[in-house]
């Protein structure tokens, strides 16, 4: 059973969150916070292996109670959840360590996948999120998006064909299993080919290297297209 906190200024929005995991019967939510010091003293108290926190609470917000959670209940994984229009706090949130990051305005089904990946050590990344975050580091203009491109495209081209296939599918947020299945590989496979993917590449987590597939364009399926 997967033990969660959810923190969110908005009862509605937290009682929607709730009602959605209620829907998988290995998901159970352990404590509720209406901001992000409240949810810092619950995750100490009940140690849930996911907290799911809003990025823009009153009072400490989402990326500080991020941090804190990290430091210091460190096997707590976190999913940031997002709006639309919050670019630069999904990337001040993926500075700090955040493992998963979800839009509000996302399927149910992504809440749950990127919770059980979070729980399962790994990092999801809303395809979503993913292509927000490349239009993001965009913004500079054509020259710093091209300069971004030609380096992601550089490190991409460090990692085998194989690699870069999962890598393109890891950016669609693919899961492993589900990778495994697009490419007729055994999922230990595509495990192994992920960490690997993580050391070429010189990033920490999933999430990151998501930003690196897009910025080099190797995701083969729109964010949403995606079944």
């Amino acid at each position: 059973m997967i033990r969660i906190l959810i923190a969110d200024d908005e009862p509605m929005i937290r009682a929607g969150v709730r009602a959605v995991l209620a829907t998988d019967p290995g998901l159970t939510v352990v404590a509720e916070a209406a901001d992000g010091h409240q949810a810092v003293e619950l995750a100490r108290r009940h140690r849930p292996q996911v907290a799911v926190l809003d990025i823009r609470m009153p009072g400490t917000g989402g990326i500080e109670a991020a941090a804190e959670i990290r430091r210091t209940v460190p096997d707590t994984g976190v999913v940031m959840l997002t709006t639309f229009g919050e670019d630069e706090y999904i990337l001040r949130a993926l500075s700090e360590g955040a493992t998963g990051f979800l839009i509000k305005s996302g399927e149910p089904e992504e809440l749950i996948a990127g919770i059980r990946a979070v729980a399962d050590g790994a990092a999801y990344l809303s395809p979503k999120v993913a292509a927000r975050v490349v239009a993001h580091l965009a913004a500079g203009g054509a020259g710093a998006r091209a300069g971004r491109r030609s380096a992601a495209r550089a490190r991409v081209e460090a990692l085998t064909a194989r690699e870069r296939d999962v890598l393109g599918f890891l950016g669609s947020g693919l899961s492993n299993g589900q990778i495994a299945r697009r490419l007729r590989l055994a999922e230990g496979t595509v495990k192994a080919h992920v960490s690997s993917i993580l050391a070429r590449l010189g990033v920490d987590n999933r999430a990151a290297a998501a930003v690196v597939a897009h910025e080099a364009g190797v995701v083969p399926v729109p964010p949403d297209r995606l079944p």
